[in-house]
């Protein structure tokens, strides 16, 4: 026998043969018959008789891994069962169908059953030559066949075929694979899958025929499918994939439906080989239809406890709207959280859509019907190695007993991943104890949530940047957040020490403290500070979207005003002095996703009173909007307003820290401190005390894939900063004393006016391995003469 270093390959015949014995029946004499026999019945054989023997004794030979005991007890005859032709035949195949034999020979010696068999080899290694575009890791992860497992040429011709259909996907068709096998001894086999990779086969064009509403580039942005180009490095959809064209129909469908075209339809889709048989030129044939509008739109129900006419008031659909088909299934979501408030969690809301080619319109029926109750009867938890389970419970909507809701199932969903302790989170059901109870499979799998981190950057703005951090979000597996930050800057130096627990006293309330030391040195604004300080929070949900915020802050400012007016006209605003605040935070958050939001919306309202003790009193206050809507997954239109003011209580002037200073990162266009009240002597931004700052953005497709991180956006800002103590436009005695100026006269170069800013430009962000970067590539549409603007702003930070 060749020793497998001398041996490339050896390929293995496979025969089976299975042998059965047949006896022939005795000839009977023949008996005389009064009559002769026809022709016919003198012509036909005679027809043997069933093997028929009763079991004495059960032998089997030719084993060598597998015990006889376990041969036999494969077998669906045992001794003492009268066994025939039928059921040796069942039984060779039963033993056929263990996998474990290559041979199987079974025959009656007498009484005695002799059971013939060849054991199938063992596999010792899998080994894949001939590939480089896809890796060993990812074809053995296709493969069934694993070392230690029993050869079988079923599961070899299977495996192929996952190996051929994995290239085909990359976009190799003409990939072909060879299995081969290398024989060992004790039964032993190595396989060998010799891989024929091919060219690589692209995509020359996606084309279009039929199509009058929309151009061949609109309807190229809507399929997957992407024309091969040479500077697509990390595209993955410039190759020919079925299952993408299958998609892309899919995708057309959707678009054209979603634009009034009741009718539209996909006549065909065609791809075909280039001459040189290296690119695909792939075709779709459509029929656009006309288009449609809303007709009739009915609910019907036969509860009488759900009105239908109050439920057809929910809908998002109007006669003679144009026609959506998006609209149908949320018009479905509507209905059914409708219901769901009235006490109905169990609705089963069906749509008919009719269409009148002769009107061009769309009637569409809801029927709502109360369908079966269905029960919780457990919740699993599965794959939290280290999260505890009581952790991921908190977050879910449900408990065991309570009725299957299936909105509140896809909340829970999302509260659990927008925890951040895990990668990845799929809810699955199970038949229950009953058929009107269902189980409930939470399955996490978790990713780090500890990070040891030391960044080190450089900005525009903040030049250079030195960030040490540690911080755990599940510490000890119970969702507690612990955090210790250093960020040193050229501008701003930050030391903060927090620790916050998700569940105070084992109650729906988070409670955390915050310690704090900071400095900033702004360049652009006229003053300094160091501030060291401490801060206590409470939050809890009021319901499923609202959450109550609460806090307290004590803080001890050291402030140095860098020019000369404000400390002359207003002496209490500069020095030291120490703040004690209280305030809350009421958010209401209806998006679809915490994480990355495509659809609702979110409101926030920010409130800090000063004043109980300390040397500061006012009323700060700040309203928050978000609004999303997903064009796709790669484009969605972001709008966002705050707005803020900070009144003083008791004749007390706002400090200059206590001011509102937008630019930067928060209106772009514009310098950090770059709009509002300004020292047009001195050029330093002086504050404002009330802001409105409004933003439209709107995410473009870059061709990148999502994991590389990489997102731009188009951007429009635009809002207002002003308000500043009248004090401070007026000459002071001081300043008049000083010659500087006549007491009680207008200061012109304090500039304060409420106009309207504007920007726009293009946002690139990147989530690096150092942390997040933003690039701002800006506009400016509308300014005052003294801001201070800027083109570009490069900023990164690290991510805690």
């Amino acid at each position: 026998m060749n020793s497998p270093a001398s041996t490339t390959s050896k390929t293995h015949a496979w025969t089976v043969s299975v042998s059965l014995l047949a006896l022939l029946a005795a000839s009977a004499p023949a008996l005389a018959q009064e009559a002769p026999a026809s022709p016919a019945a003198q012509a036909a054989p005679a027809a043997p008789a069933p093997q028929v023997a009763v079991i004495g004794r059960i032998k089997v030979e030719g084993n060598e891994r597998i015990d006889a005991a376990t041969i036999i007890s494969y077998l669906p005859v045992q001794v003492g069962q009268t066994v025939n032709d039928l059921l040796i035949d069942q039984s060779v195949k039963t033993l056929y169908r263990t996998e474990l034999f290559s041979d199987v020979q079974i025959v009656m010696n007498g009484n005695e059953m002799v059971i013939s068999v060849v054991e199938a080899p063992i596999i010792n290694q899998v080994v894949f030559e001939g590939n480089s575009a896809l890796s060993k890791d990812k074809l053995r992860d296709e493969v069934t066949i694993r070392p230690r497992g029993v050869f079988t040429k079923a599961k070899v011709q299977a495996d192929v075929q996952r190996i051929i259909e994995l290239y085909r996907r990359s976009g190799r068709i003409s990939a072909t694979v060879t299995p081969k096998i290398v024989e060992l001894p004790q039964k032993r086999v190595d396989l060998i899958f010799e891989i024929d990779e091919g060219v690589k086969t692209g995509v020359e064009n996606v084309n279009f025929v039929g199509n009058k509403a929309f151009s061949d580039n609109e309807l190229a942005g809507v399929v997957v499918t992407k024309k091969s180009l040479w500077w697509k490095f990390f595209s993955s959809n410039d190759n020919y994939d079925p299952d993408r064209m299958d998609y892309d129909r899919e995708q057309l469908k959707k678009f054209y439906t979603n634009r009034g075209y009741y009718d539209f339809r996909v006549v065909s889709a065609v791809a075909e080989l280039t001459p040189d048989r290296k690119d695909f030129v792939i075709t779709y044939t459509l029929d656009e239809g006309e288009k449609y509008n809303f007709g009739r739109v009915v609910v019907k129900t036969e509860n009488e406890k759900l009105n239908g006419e109050n439920l057809q008031r929910m809908l998002p659909i109007q006669p003679g709207q144009l026609y959506e088909s998006d609209l149908i299934e949320k018009s479905v979501d509507a209905l059914t959280y409708a219901a769901g408030q009235a006490g109905f969690a169990f609705v089963d809301v069906r749509p008919r859509d009719e269409g009148n080619p002769e009107t061009k319109t769309v009637d569409v029926t809801f029927n709502v019907r109360e369908g079966a109750r269905v029960y919780i009867d457990k919740i699993d938890i599965v794959g939290n190695a280290r999260t505890l389970d009581r952790v991921v419970r908190r977050e879910m909507l449900v408990s065991e007993g309570d009725a299957y809701n299936k909105a509140l199932i896809e909340r829970s969903k999302m509260f659990v991943n927008a925890l951040g302790f895990f990668k990845d989170v799929e809810i699955k059901e199970t038949p229950g104890s009953a058929p009107d109870r269902t189980n409930i499979q939470v399955q996490v799998t978790e990713q780090p949530t500890g990070e040891l981190s030391f960044g080190a950057g450089f900005s525009s703005y903040e030049k250079f940047i030195l960030d040490v951090g540690i911080t755990e979000r599940n510490f000890r597996g119970r969702g507690q957040n612990v955090r210790a930050r250093v960020s040193l800057g050229s501008i701003q130096k930050n030391v903060d020490l927090s620790f916050t627990e998700p569940r105070f006293m084992g109650r729906d309330v988070s409670a955390g403290i915050d310690l704090f030391s900071s400095s900033y040195n702004y360049s652009g604004v006229s003053y300094s500070s160091k501030t060291n300080g401490a801060g206590l929070r409470l939050g809890y949900s009021l319901n499923g979207y609202s959450i109550l915020r609460l806090r307290y802050n004590l803080r001890s400012d050291e402030l140095t005003y860098s020019g000369s007016s404000e400390c002359d006209a207003l002496q209490y605003s500069c020095g030291n002095g120490v703040t004690s605040s209280v305030g809350y935070t009421l958010s209401f958050d209806r998006r679809n996703d915490y994480v990355l939001a495509t659809r609702g919306w979110q409101a926030i309202l920010r409130q800090d009173f000063a004043g109980l003790g300390g040397d500061t009193r006012y009323v700060r206050s700040e309203l928050e909007g978000h609004w999303y809507h997903g064009f796709r997954k790669d484009m969605v239109l972001h709008l966002q307003g705050i707005a803020g003011n900070i009144t003083p209580v008791g004749g007390d002037a706002v400090r200059i820290n206590d001011r509102f200073f937008k630019g930067g990162t928060t209106f772009r266009g514009f310098e950090n401190a770059g709009i509002g009240p300004r020292d047009t002597n001195s050029t330093y931004a002086l504050g404002g005390e009330t802001y409105a700052i409004g933003t439209v953005e709107l995410g473009i497709p870059n061709g990148l894939p999502e994991q590389y991180g990489l997102k731009t956006a188009l951007f429009v800002d635009f809002g207002t900063l002003g308000g500043i103590d009248d004090r401070l436009k007026y000459c002071s005695a001081t300043q008049a004393t000083l010659g500087n100026c006549t007491a009680g006269t207008r200061l012109d170069y304090i500039k304060d006016d409420m106009s309207l800013r504007a920007s726009a430009g293009v946002t690139i962000r990147w989530k690096s391995p150092m942390g997040p970067i933003q690039f701002d590539i800006s506009q400016i549409l509308s300014r005052e003469d003294y801001d201070k603007t800027e083109t570009f702003r490069f900023s990164q930070s690290t991510q805690f």
